[in-house]
């Protein structure tokens, strides 16, 4: 998931960014942060939440979805910067627990994803949910701060790839066809078997996760259990069959 290393592939660009353009610096955007990794909170902080240089005022933090919509309804940020894998439900369940705000006519509370996922299913489910955009954490300072406006202002805006998911899933008016055997499974436990059917080993996720490597023995135990599978071979053709790797 989160990977506090991306944040820190940002010094200085967006305070370079605001220096140049000469304008953001007058601009001003009020930012909660919701990711449940500390260490990547603090890194995004420090890098565009210099409000003089870049214009944004980070206003709150949250790490997972409780402390989001407690502190999203205390703070009432024009936009948040939201992970899509949060203890508790994930994003879609702030933002489904948020809509009264993100409908707000007058003082709407716009939602940016920011994840280090690029799965199409994750990208179109909090579409779908009500977030204005969704950028992956490879994004530079300078690019961030600039969606972050980009949002407040009422525009979309994607990774460059990721446009495409949107287009294609909202290209027809029918829904797409609803995979009950993957919504049997939490956000945790799809971000895991997707690594597991990428061929990482346990030692790997669990670096990769921030979690011990007897939490990830536990989330394939759980997703072989839900899925009605007997090792990760198989698990592996289950996911690549619905192209989830």
């Amino acid at each position: 998931m989160s990977d506090p290393t991306e944040a820190n592939g940002m010094p200085g660009e967006a305070a370079e960014s605001a220096e140049s353009t000469g304008g953001a610096a007058r601009r001003h955007v009020r930012v909660v942060l919701v990711d449940d990794h500390r260490m990547f909170r603090t890194g995004v902080q420090a890098e565009i939440g210099r409000t003089e240089q870049t214009g944004v005022e980070v206003v709150g933090e949250a790490a997972d979805v409780d402390q989001a919509v407690t502190v999203i309804t205390a703070t009432r940020p024009e936009v948040v910067l939201l992970d899509v894998h949060l203890p508790g439900g994930g994003g879609v369940e702030v933002l489904r627990r948020c809509a009264a705000l993100t409908g707000d006519s007058e003082r709407p509370v716009r939602f940016l994803a920011l994840s280090v996922s690029d799965a199409a299913e994750d990208v179109i489910g909090v579409i779908r949910g009500g977030a204005r955009g969704y950028v992956t954490k490879t994004i530079t300072g300078s690019d961030l701060v600039d969606s972050i406006f980009r949002v407040q202002e009422g525009d979309a805006v994607f990774s460059p790839r990721l446009a495409g998911f949107v287009l294609d899933a909202f290209a027809s008016t029918d829904a797409p066809p609803v995979d009950e055997d993957l919504d049997r499974l939490t956000q945790r436990e799809r971000e895991v078997l997707r690594l597991i059917a990428r061929g990482y080993a346990y030692k790997e996720i669990a670096k990769q996760l921030f979690i011990s490597v007897k939490t990830v023995e536990s989330h394939v135990s759980a997703v072989l259990r839900k899925l009605q599978l007997s090792n990760r071979h198989e698990l592996t053709r289950w996911a690549t069959a619905r192209r989830l790797v």
